[in-house]
């Protein structure tokens, strides 16, 4: 049998292990990142996720990317580019590394934005949030765990995904959180 996309439910400890991640991180680049963010499914309380850490380092320009690409680098980590999203770039762990994905981020991007509002909006609405981990169960157990599968997965995803976004962005234009 092939191996599935595992979503868990919320786990408690998930804080802890971003925490724990951003302590290991925050001595290397302390003096370059403007905060260092848990952004993804598994920074909301009560969201079903992928077991998976999700870590935005926030830069305050463009200009300090190279630099924190260097340090990272002197960390283990693997640059992979900006995948296709300008003003992020993205990281691999090292294989000792406990596993999670890392990504620089320039302040008040619309990557960083749509990470942070996305979590913000979706911590403040349980029915957004049942919503989204429904469909994330489904499409998990949907998709085998492979190159092919978590592409479809993401895909599949693709346009709630897009849609909180857009709202996310609403509500704050709104004032809301």
């Amino acid at each position: 049998m092939t191996d599935m996309i595992v979503v868990s439910d919320y786990d408690p400890q998930w804080p802890e292990q971003f925490e724990d991640l951003r302590q290991r991180l925050a001595p290397h680049v302390a003096d370059l990142a403007v905060s260092i963010e848990h952004v993804g499914s598994a920074a909301v309380p009560g969201c079903a996720a992928k077991p998976i850490t999700d870590l935005d380092i926030v830069v305050p320009e463009e200009a300090a990317m190279p630099e924190l690409i260097s340090r990272l680098a002197g960390q283990g980590y693997r640059h992979e580019g900006d995948l296709g999203i300008r003003r992020r770039e993205a990281f691999q762990a090292p294989p000792t590394a406990p596993e999670h994905h890392l990504y620089g981020v320039v302040a008040d991007s619309k990557p960083h934005f749509d990470h942070v509002l996305l979590r913000d909006y979706l911590r403040q609405r349980p029915d957004e949030i049942h919503r989204y981990s429904a469909l994330k169960v489904a499409l998990a157990q949907r998709f085998p765990a492979d190159r092919e599968g978590r592409a479809a997965y993401s895909t599949a995803k693709s346009a709630l995904v897009e849609n909180l976004v857009a709202r996310s962005y609403a509500a704050r234009a709104a004032g809301a959180s």
